[in-house]
């Protein structure tokens, strides 16, 4: 299966699956306060370009961008002139939780005896009692 993959990788037509797993491995060797806040990356006009996720990262990216062209240097990626950041406008929304259903019915009818001292620790076992009394 890997000499297949080196065979495909090799081949000029598939020019774009190695860069973008070139690309990849360059945000890869980031450093990890700098990778955290990349999206993606992609390259265009000998331009790699770097899609943020927070204006806090466009800052940390502008101090480091000497550090990232001398890491472009040594990396496997030819023919990038300059680098660019910025940040993205689309807000990423968040998945709602799926609530799961108990895969079990309640044996308990919620009848038994409350015999804690403390006010706090009796409340909770009061609480119990109704969430065991309601199912």
């Amino acid at each position: 299966m890997n000499e297949i993959i080196s065979h495909i990788k090799k081949n000029p037509e598939f020019k774009r699956i190695n860069t973008s797993s070139k690309i990849e491995d360059f945000v890869n060797i980031l450093p990890l306060k700098l990778k955290k806040g990349v999206k993606f990356a992609y390259i265009k006009r000998q331009t790699l370009y770097f899609v943020l996720s927070h204006p806090v990262y466009k800052m940390e990216f502008e101090y480091n961008k000497a550090d990232i062209k001398s890491l472009l240097k040594k990396s496997k990626l030819e023919d990038i002139g300059d680098i660019a950041f910025f940040v993205t406008n689309k807000i990423e929304r968040k998945s709602e939780k799926i609530q799961s259903k108990a895969l079990y019915e309640e044996r308990s009818h919620g009848i038994f005896q409350n015999l804690a001292k403390d006010t706090k620790l009796k409340e909770k076992f009061e609480n119990i009692r109704a969430i065991i009394k309601n199912s």
